[in-house]
């Protein structure tokens, strides 16, 4: 049986993505799902390849017991796009970076994140780097909210239920 396959991107890989990562991984884990869905996460920028996720970004996760220590960016490649059914931009730059690579065909694998948290009237994920640690709590919020709904439509999707 294949694996769902999900890949969070942003621009560094050590910020928003390897958060939404986290959060993701989390709630498969609890929804019992973790060997029916794949989660990846990566940067459309090489600035940090093979570092591990920003400490503010690891605190602010572990405060809400996500632990991201094990987690290193890599660099998006076109392959992801073959690789992976959801590949999910954090905010329209990197949405249109991705949509460059997408190979013929796979650009519907493409979603801002937040398409998938309607109700928050907000369309991209602010990138917390050059901000204070607030902006890590925000992203966090932002993110679990956009993750339920992704779960939600993999489950649906896919006809995923935890006691399969």
């Amino acid at each position: 049986m294949n694996k769902i396959s999900v890949l969070f991107v942003c621009m560094g890989n050590i910020c928003r993505s390897p958060t939404a990562h986290g959060v993701f991984l989390d709630m498969v884990n609890k929804a019992e799902l973790e060997d029916r869905i794949k989660v990846d996460s990566a940067g459309t920028h090489a600035y940090h390849v093979a570092e591990p996720p920003d400490p503010r970004a690891q605190e602010a996760a572990l405060k809400r017991d996500v632990d991201l220590s094990g987690l290193r960016a890599r660099k998006a490649v076109q392959n992801d796009f073959y690789e992976y059914d959801y590949v999910i931009a954090m905010d329209n730059s990197n949405f249109s970076s991705l949509l460059s690579m997408a190979p013929e065909g796979h650009e519907d694998k493409l979603k801002l994140f937040l398409e998938y948290a309607p109700h928050l009237d907000v369309t991209e994920v602010p990138d917390p780097y050059y901000g204070g640690r607030n902006g890590f709590e925000r992203v966090l919020d932002l993110i679990e909210a956009a993750s339920e709904g992704l779960l939600e439509d993999v489950k649906k999707h896919h006809n995923l239920n935890s006691t399969d």
